[in-house]
């Protein structure tokens, strides 16, 4: 029982980290409110996928996806992924830490 409650515990506790550090994060590689900031990570990837797509960047791209993210904020949908995401990494994390060997 004790297993289950810090798996548990590892789950929520990274589901709630990763929804606050995904924003965090975007703004750090360069997706700002404001637009793309020059010469970062964010601007290297933005011109990489608009050479690749022959001058723009394709809507619905990751480089637009995240892009629209920083700027509008995550969505409901994107919001439970990240959570999910972030829960299922905790989860199996924490299970591997307090395996019995």
């Amino acid at each position: 029982m004790d297993k289950l409650l810090i798996v548990g515990a590892a789950s929520a506790a990274t589901a709630a980290v990763a929804v606050a550090v995904v924003p965090v994060a975007l703004g750090a590689v360069g997706f700002t409110a404001g637009g793309i900031l020059a010469g970062s990570k964010a601007a290297a990837m933005m011109s990489a996928a608009a050479v690749a797509n022959g001058g723009g960047v394709a809507s619905g791209s990751l480089v637009a996806v995240l892009q629209s993210t920083a700027a509008a904020g995550m969505s409901g949908p994107v919001t439970a992924a990240v959570a999910g995401v972030g829960s299922a990494l905790g989860s199996a994390t924490s299970w591997l830490l307090t395996r019995k060997k």
